[in-house]
């Protein structure tokens, strides 16, 4: 019985192939697979699309964009509150068209550029803290906030730095709550 079963010489061509097989790392690179997901299949990213999205999602990028969208937000309000009530209310002489304008114009511009400067500031700050921490949590955005509100109060003094950091850490802390747990 012995003599029945001859037993199996691999070729050296062979035991390469077995070893490859496995030891060596069988996994293919596809470009056309596609992961099903939930709501239906969807198609891994291009090098050209992850180059896209981390550019968008660079901290310059948030930055900019901070700044644009705040420079704007500060105009809209600034025209608002300039509408609203003008700031030489001393004068008892009517005021002309081209005065209200020039000075509809001053408060829209000054609040856009404080509006700029803090959205660039707290968007900055935060970036750089989440890619200093390695971690997306609240914890960013109030030390952003604290940040922040320090610098800016800083213009007015020590104490109104550190009101101004305890202040908008506590703002911030709480829009990041309530945006965070608003959908949950």
């Amino acid at each position: 019985m012995a003599q029945d079963q001859q037993k199996r010489q691999f070729s050296p061509e062979e035991w390469t192939y077995l070893t490859k097989y496995f030891v060596g790392n069988n996994y293919r690179y596809r470009e056309n697979i596609i992961i099903p997901k939930n709501l239906g299949p969807v198609k891994i990213k291009t090098n050209e699309e992850k180059m896209v999205e981390s550019f968008f999602e660079s901290c310059a990028f948030k930055c900019l964009m901070s700044c644009v969208v705040g420079y704007g937000l500060g105009a809209a309000i600034g025209l608002f509150s300039a509408s609203m009530g003008p700031a030489s209310v001393t004068d008892t002489q009517v005021q002309t068209a081209r005065q209200v304008f020039k000075e509809m114009k001053t408060t829209t511009l000054g609040y856009a550029k404080n509006f700029a400067v803090i959205g660039a500031l707290f968007s900055g700050v935060e970036c750089a803290i989440e890619s200093a921490r390695g971690k997306s949590d609240w914890k960013n955005g109030t030390y952003a906030g604290a940040v922040t509100g320090g610098l800016i109060g800083l213009r007015a003094g020590v104490k109104a730095g550190v009101f101004g950091a305890m202040g908008f850490a506590a703002f911030s802390t709480a829009i990041d709550y309530y945006m965070h747990n608003r959908f949950s």
